[in-house]
């Protein structure tokens, strides 16, 4: 995915670098953002690395994949604004730094840059535009991949309550088990369409594309953590094992939801949008 997401900044740049970046994607190069402060903001303005005579200093945080990636886009702050540049991983003064998260199956590190030589692919002051251009599509595919994880984590846990006996009945008898497990269902549904909604606002290039894409990530971010809740709680004891794949859901989910804002964050924003910034 962080290949993925990085396909959609390469695209919104427009520059022959970044045209030549898609085309070493194409061809197997995978490639992940580093575009996040310490602060964990997500902000396309936000940055701690400055560019200066060609070459980065600072420090780019919660980059995911990094230690799967050969290459990285970086946003950094120069004299005329944010501009974004690619750098090798394997490029003499890059020291990068594993963090420790929640989802295995996955990795995520800080990665800082000491007078590391970078190829520009969107010049200072348009760096920040590509970012924000890109933006919807990114959430979008974060607000898909946890619908579908989403749907594992239903449909495995009603099978189960199918199943499993308790006091002589399937736990699914019970409306205290029924009633949670449906509510998840409309959740999954809310969000299954937010994300259609999305997706087709940007295929067809309509002005509302990141309102709907926010939006979508807002309802998706909710979802995981209910979904994923209930899932556990209704496998009883065997949820919490190593053995039951549900861990490996519950984490991804968990980590999808905080990944470029949670619910909370996108409400706040289109609240901004919709209504407009409070005095």
């Amino acid at each position: 995915l962080s290949t993925y997401y990085a396909t959609f900044v390469l695209n919104a740049c427009g520059t022959d670098a970044a045209n030549k970046a898609l085309t070493d994607i194409v061809t197997g190069t995978p490639t992940t953002l580093a575009i996040t402060n310490e602060k964990g903001s997500w902000s396309s303005s936000d940055t701690d690395v400055s560019i200066k005579d060609g070459k980065l200093n600072g420090t780019a945080w919660f980059v995911q994949d990094a230690k799967k990636c050969d290459r990285f886009i970086v946003s950094a702050k120069g004299e005329q604004g944010i501009g974004l540049y690619q750098v090798e991983a394997n490029a003499a003064g890059v020291e990068i730094t594993a963090d420790g998260i929640i989802d295995l199956t996955r990795d995520q590190a800080h990665i800082e840059f000491n007078n590391v030589e970078a190829v520009a692919l969107a010049a200072e002051g348009d760096g920040d535009k590509a970012l924000d251009e890109a933006m919807p599509a990114i959430l979008t595919i974060i607000s898909a991949d946890m619908v579908g994880a989403g749907e594992w984590l239903l449909q495995t846990t009603v099978e189960y309550a199918k199943t499993r006996i308790q006091f002589d009945h399937p736990l699914g008898f019970f409306q205290a088990v029924k009633h949670p497990l449906v509510n998840v269902m409309l959740d999954i549904d809310r969000a299954k369409s937010l994300v259609y909604n999305a997706a087709c606002s940007i295929d067809c290039g309509f002005d509302d594309a990141e309102l709907n894409a926010r939006m979508a990530k807002s309802q998706a971010s909710e979802m995981a953590v209910f979904a994923s809740s209930r899932a556990v709680q209704y496998h009883g004891g065997i949820g919490f094992t190593w053995e039951c794949y549900i861990h490996l859901f519950f984490k991804r989910q968990m980590h999808n939801q905080v990944i470029y804002g949670d619910g909370k964050h996108q409400r706040t924003i289109l609240a901004d949008m919709v209504i407009g910034q409070a005095a």
